[in-house]
């Protein structure tokens, strides 16, 4: 574990910008080769995405030394916070039983030219029965729980990130 931990800030932020492209070229291929459409909280997941993806691209990009290479790592775990938290909620409606789904609500692009953001957030958060739909399933595990087996490793990734440049600033201080 400590040898984990010794890995560079910039070996973390490039480990973790390159499987968060994976997750989003992989979501991609499923939009656009396999023609699985996306619902709401599929959208917010790739949002979620992006967001642990640019601190870590900033962050490989600028290598930094002592406590810069936590600073990049908790902005990421923020954003894979987001993931697990939108994840959880996906697994979690296509868990509910028919009858307790909510009701579908207007698309997302409609929303999203009709309401302002904060409005649309929760609209989605709140009511999203076409995200209860199961659209597919690999080793009896649904897209959405796949990702959220993503965003649980990106978070891991994140954490080692913030770990790693905490005890490797201790490490200097000391010295």
């Amino acid at each position: 574990m400590s040898k984990l931990l010794n890995r560079s800030a910039r070996q973390w932020c490039l480990a973790g910008s390159a499987f968060c492209i994976f997750m989003l070229a992989f979501a991609l291929v499923l939009q656009y080769g396999f023609g699985l459409e996306p619902c709401p909280l599929c959208t917010f997941q790739r949002v979620a995405v992006l967001a642990a993806l640019v601190p870590l691209i900033i962050g490989a990009l600028h290598n930094p030394r002592g406590w810069g290479g936590s600073v990049y790592g908790v902005l990421a775990l923020i954003g894979a916070g987001a993931g697990i938290f939108l994840a959880g909620r996906h697994v979690w409606l296509q868990s509910l039983p028919a009858d307790q789904v909510p009701s579908c609500g207007p698309g997302l692009d409609y929303m999203m030219e009709v309401l302002p953001l904060q409005s649309v957030i929760a609209t989605v958060l709140s009511a999203s029965g076409e995200c209860a739909e199961v659209e597919g399933s690999f080793l009896g595990i649904s897209l959405p729980g796949w990702t959220l087996v993503g965003f649980v490793v990106l978070a891991l990734m994140t954490l080692a990130l913030t770990v790693g440049a905490i005890k490797r600033q201790q490490l200097k201080s000391a010295a």
